[in-house]
């Protein structure tokens, strides 16, 4: 594992947070109704990998479906830049949105595609 430590936020900068994270792992692009539209690449990890600098109270909280995810989005700018849930395991997670993460290069990452969409 080569996991390294990347910092993310949201468009305006109100959510900012460090995450570790090993980007030679495949992100995974969901084809979900939510992922779709939103664009999103996924890596998941741990909460304790996972560290909020600032913006928790500029969060808003989306769920749907089986509302096992907590989708968080910045009420300033929209963007959703990570989310919260459990694991399988009852462990908590958090799913990153890679493309909000800086100094990344995005079309150097393997990507795993995911059939949300017939979950």
């Amino acid at each position: 594992m080569s996991a390294q430590s990347y910092s993310g936020s949201c468009h305006c900068g109100k959510v900012s947070y460090q995450v570790e994270l090993d980007l030679t792992r495949p992100v995974i692009s969901c084809n979900c109704s939510i992922c779709r539209r939103a664009g999103t690449l996924l890596s998941f990890v741990p909460a304790s990998d996972f560290k909020l600098d600032s913006g928790e109270d500029q969060l808003e909280l989306y769920q749907f479906a089986q509302k096992h995810i907590d989708h968080l989005f910045c009420r300033s700018c929209g963007i959703k830049s990570f989310a919260r849930g459990t694991s399988k395991d009852g462990s908590k997670m958090i799913a990153i949105n890679v493309r909000c993460l800086a100094d990344v290069d995005i079309d150097a990452l393997p990507v795993m595609k995911y059939d949300g969409a017939s979950v």
